[in-house]
């Protein structure tokens, strides 16, 4: 009600003249909304008042503009008080016409705020589109609805027109006419009285809309940071400002930032189902909002489509695969009247980011267009940072750059929310750069064709080229996270130098393929793998050296995935082919056959597995040498196999032959030495020599994380043995302690479906039972058996196996209820 009293107050006198009008207007009332008094009907006396009125509101008039001229030397220049007495538009928050979705916690904090004691500032921040204005007024509806008074002020990049509307807003709650005569006439700063008079009074929320241009607020040209001008932290209610500028320090440190996101996928469906509830189903509006990346905007563009009944698309089935064909018409079209209305820009997909861009250019950052432009022709994944260089910018826009001038585009667009930087947001490894998945569609569609974009393309196929000869001579580990990065963006390479160039695209594609190999990047490689072969099957032919080649690589791709029946499929036909093709002794033959038999050994088909291997050490021995890498992989394959079908002794023996064999001819560090050790400590854990296995599994594991890093898959594995070993000791907490964390770390970087992950909560499973934790054992090996027999079939070893260990762990379970149900009856007696 307070807050009401002062409202009513905005439009009492705040000069001599503004009285008599007041008093003007209350005649003027009297004369239409009652019965006329005698004295009204007699004309000669009312016109006589009207100017009489008249001339007195011409002398107060010139009476104010004198004052104002005899302001001392140097006070202040005049503030136009009539225009903030007098407002001329609304200062009402705009309605929302749809419930907010997805935004809860943002809104939540924004509600604390303004409940709280302590006042202060607020920025919701982030690129164009994602609602930073509709979670404003949800906002400033809510905070209405507590009682607070709110007041909405859009920024029209215009410092005066700022300042006169917060005056207005001072005005509305409180601020003494007296004080705004004052800055009137110059004896004060108006943003100080402002300020000063906002700091005392509590219960209200100040919106200032769309600052997008904050080095402009004024007044004066201090940054916001600094607090002197209209922007500050200080008042007794909460100033919320909305804009795309996202950094930090343009706001201060007093300033709390709320930087918003694209909506999660059930969210950005909920904003499909309020507009089109007929559209489709839950399912179906969750992958249209995933498509369109959950930005808001996006959304209700799509959701007003489909709300109209004359509209070709009436499903969100049917416009999503409408966006691959007609993109222009759905969400790329231009619209004539945003290049001068930025109010329209703003509402229309393809404008709404040329804004920012526009800003960035005006404020010098003139690189900033081109650089988003070169992102957006590449695939929707992150791109290292190292990718964009300005030799790389230069060659591809012809404009000249530095390394400077490259910095500051990125960090322009960084700030204006159009470019993520993951490594900001997670532990990344390397710089990284990421575009919202439809800033790039919209920026690549609205690129102009057939140029700049081929220029830009035969300049990113060099650089990629160069960034694969790059990483791929960085000795260790260290090029492994680039590589990765990298992955993606090199099936495009390829196709786009298919038939030209093909030879050299190709084995770029290999070369980062073998990388991602040794870096255990299974996913990435598998994707470079199978997108050579399907290009060597079209332009060589499938009997090609290189396509056979291809195929072994890709099945063994596939077998590191855990995907061991397709792995063992396609090594089948491989090898079938290398031996017609190549003949039997040839090296990629013998490579067939022990890639065939490490796979049948992971499908369990140990015997069979046992016997390739046997004939494949044969001939590598005869062809090779005994000495020979490929003669020790198929020694150690061997020993493997041998152990996975019980003949523990035989396989520890070659095992130890191989380490020794390895240490000489490789070193100590090779990683196939680290796993001919490995090996052997399996080996000797089956023989039951569970001190000298933890031992060797403890040494490997140290050296693994070393040389491999902590979370490359065989580090892992390493990590789970070390575990088992453990437990075989009798150790079983640290071995519980050991399989959890393994299996945290395999779930992530493996996923919960992969069979490794599935051996590690297995393994788990059984260190809490010998702990006696046997509900949680039967928990995780029901989840297991379920998960296997989904993944891996019901007949499959590891499936069986689980089956058997749940079995075990509910029979132990019943046995110790039973146990306790006993000892609980005997105490009872014995009292």
């Amino acid at each position: 009600m307070a807050g009401n009293r002062r409202a009513a107050r905005v439009g009492s006198a705040v000069s001599g003249g503004s009285a008599l009008i007041a008093f003007l207007v209350g005649i003027v009332t009297n004369y239409v909304t009652a019965e006329l008094p005698k004295w009204a009907e007699n004309t000669l006396l009312v016109w006589s008042v009207f100017a009489g009125l008249a001339l007195v509101s011409l002398g107060l008039f010139f009476w104010e503009r004198r004052l104002a001229a005899g302001a001392p030397d140097g006070g202040r220049p005049p503030v136009p008080l009539g225009r903030i007495a007098a407002g001329g538009h609304s200062m009402n928050p705009p309605a929302v016409p749809a419930p907010v979705r997805g935004r809860e916690a943002e809104l939540e904090r924004i509600g604390a705020l303004v409940r709280g004691p302590g006042g202060g500032m607020a920025v919701v921040c982030g690129a164009g589109g994602l609602g930073k204005t509709t979670l404003a007024a949800e906002a400033a509806a809510q905070a209405r609805a507590q009682g607070q008074v709110v007041v909405w002020i859009r920024w029209r990049d215009d410092p005066e027109r700022l300042g006169q509307d917060l005056a207005q807003a001072a005005h509305i709650l409180g601020l003494p006419e007296s004080r705004l005569e004052e800055a009137r006439t110059g004896r004060v700063s108006l943003v100080d009285a402002v300020w000063e008079h906002l700091a005392t009074v509590t219960g209200w929320l100040i919106v200032v809309d769309n600052v997008d241009t904050p080095t402009r607020v004024g007044p004066g040209t201090g940054p916001p940071s600094a607090y002197r001008g209209w922007l500050r932290p200080h008042g007794g209610g909460l100033l919320l400002v909305t804009s795309r500028d996202t950094a930090g320090q343009t706001w201060g440190s007093e300033a709390g930032l709320i930087h918003l996101q694209p909506l999660a996928d059930d969210a950005g469906a909920a904003v499909l189902l309020d507009a089109a509830p007929h559209a489709g189903t839950a399912a179906e509006a969750e992958a249209l909002a995933a498509r369109l990346g959950g930005l808001p905007l996006a959304l209700n563009a799509a959701g007003t489509y489909l709300s109209v009944p004359t509209s070709r698309h009436r499903t969100f089935t049917t416009y999503q695969h409408a966006l691959e064909a007609e993109f222009a018409d759905l969400l790329g079209a231009e619209h004539p009247s945003a290049a001068t209305d930025p109010a329209v820009a703003r509402s229309v997909v393809r404008h709404t980011w040329d804004l920012s861009l526009d800003q960035l250019h005006s404020d010098g950052y003139t690189l900033a267009r081109p650089v988003l432009q070169l992102l957006a022709l590449l695939e929707p994944a992150p791109v290292p940072r190292t990718l964009i260089t300005p030799e790389f910018v230069t060659d591809a826009t012809g404009m000249p750059a530095t390394a400077a001038t490259v910095d500051a585009a990125l960090a322009g667009l960084h700030q204006y929310g159009l470019l993520r930087t993951p490594e900001a947001d997670s532990s990344a490894a390397v710089g990284q750069l990421q575009l919202h998945p439809l800033v790039r569609e919209v920026t690549a569609h609205t690129l102009t064709r057939p140029e700049p974009a081929n220029t830009w393309l035969t300049a990113f196929d060099d650089h990629l080229a160069r960034a694969v000869d790059a990483v791929a001579g960085v000795p260790g580990r260290t090029g492994w996270p680039t590589a990765r990065l990298l992955a993606p963006h090199l099936p495009a390479h390829l196709d786009r130098n298919t038939p030209h160039n093909y030879s050299s695209a190709r084995n770029a594609l290999a070369d980062l393929a073998g990388l991602l190999g040794a870096a255990g990047a299974a996913s990435e490689e598998l994707l470079l793998r199978r997108h050579i072969l399907d290009s060597d099957n079209r332009v060589l032919g499938p009997e090609h050296p290189a396509a056979l080649t291809g195929s072994n690589n890709l099945a063994a791709a596939l077998n590191d995935l855990g995907e061991h029946q397709q792995a063992a499929e396609l090594h089948q036909q491989t090898l079938t082919d290398h031996e017609r093709i190549l003949g039997p002794d040839h090296p990629h033959t013998l490579t067939s056959r022990n890639n065939l038999a490490a796979a049948l050994n992971n499908l369990g088909e140990h015997r069979q597995a046992v016997e390739l291997h046997q004939q494949t050490l044969a001939d590598r021995e005869r062809i090779l040498g005994p000495d020979h890498p490929d003669t020790l992989s198929s020694r150690n394959n061997l020993a493997a196999a041998l152990s996975d079908l019980g003949e523990h002794q035989q396989a520890a023996d070659i095992s130890r032959q191989n380490l020794a064999d390895r240490e000489r001819v490789l070193g100590p560090d090779h990683p196939d030495t680290l796993s001919s050790r490995n090996n052997l400590a399996a080996a000797l854990s089956d023989l039951g020599e569970h001190q000298q296995a933890a031992e060797l599994h403890q040494q490997t594991l140290t050296d693994r994380e070393r040389i491999l890093g902590p979370d490359h898959p065989i580090t892992l594995s390493s990590r789970n043995n070390l575990a088992n070993a453990l437990n075989d000791l009798g150790e079983h907490q640290q071995a519980a302690e050991l399989h959890q964390q393994t299996l945290t770390d395999h779930e992530r970087v493996l996923g919960p479906d992969h069979p490794i992950t599935l051996t590690s909560r297995n393994n788990l499973a059984a260190a809490l039972h010998d702990l006696g934790e046997y509900q949680q054992a039967v928990e995780l090996h029901q989840q297991n058996l379920t998960d296997r027999e989904r993944v891996l079939g019901p007949d499959h070893p590891d499936t069986l196996s689980s089956r058997n260990n749940l079995a075990n762990a509910q029979a132990r379970l019943a046995e110790a209820g039973r146990r306790r149900w006993w000892q609980r009856g005997r105490r009872s007696r014995s009292t």
